[in-house]
């Protein structure tokens, strides 16, 4: 793997030209759609805060705020474990949230549920600093087969366990922008 601080385009290409489609762009779209119409269903009757998880949350954010059909605060939170690699390490907080979350419901929007505990440790620090509920958005579940310490409450699609890229989630930092979701070849070894 290339050193993401020096992206190659060609390996960038080359990632992009060896993956799997898991996802459509159409099978995204209707997702989006559906997740709306849940999240209509439950919180549409509340003011709620909605929180985009950056960087990889904010396209699904994107397409997902303007199918809300309910007023609401919006803010954001920047936690990652990434950094660039394709496994995660410890939760680095970039950006904690600005809107005040004492006493309201807040919906965390993000790109995919994991291994769960960038999501837990979101949810444990809007707890802490008095949501009355949070709730948890995610474009993508990946299916891992053993417990993850949050749940979603709303999931578009759920994915192999396999590294997935594209709408919104990237590989070394790039492709976030696809409309689809991809999934790098496995490799055997």
């Amino acid at each position: 793997m290339p050193d993401p601080v020096n992206r190659d385009t060609a390996q960038a290409w080359a990632f992009l030209s060896e993956a799997d489609v898991i996802c459509s762009a159409e099978a995204v779209t209707a997702a989006v759609t559906r997740v709306a119409a849940e999240v209509t269903a439950r919180l549409g009757e509340m003011y709620p805060v909605v929180m985009s998880v950056m960087g990889g949350g904010v396209v699904f954010t994107g397409q997902l705020l303007p199918l809300l059909h309910f007023p609401l605060d919006f803010d954001y939170i920047h936690a990652t474990r990434y950094r660039g690699e394709t496994a995660g390490g410890r939760i680095e907080w970039k950006v904690r949230p600005r809107e005040d979350v004492r006493d309201r419901v807040v919906l965390v929007v993000d790109d995919i549920l994991d291994e769960g505990y960038t999501l837990a440790a979101i949810r444990d620090s809007l707890r802490e600093a008095g949501a009355r509920e949070v709730l948890n958005a995610v474009f993508c579940e990946k299916i891992l087969g053993r417990p993850k310490p949050v749940q979603a409450d709303f999931v578009g699609v759920t994915v192999p366990d396999r590294y997935v890229f594209g709408y919104g989630m990237d590989v070394h930092g790039a492709w976030r922008n696809l409309p689809a979701v991809y999934a790098l070849k496995e490799t055997t070894g």
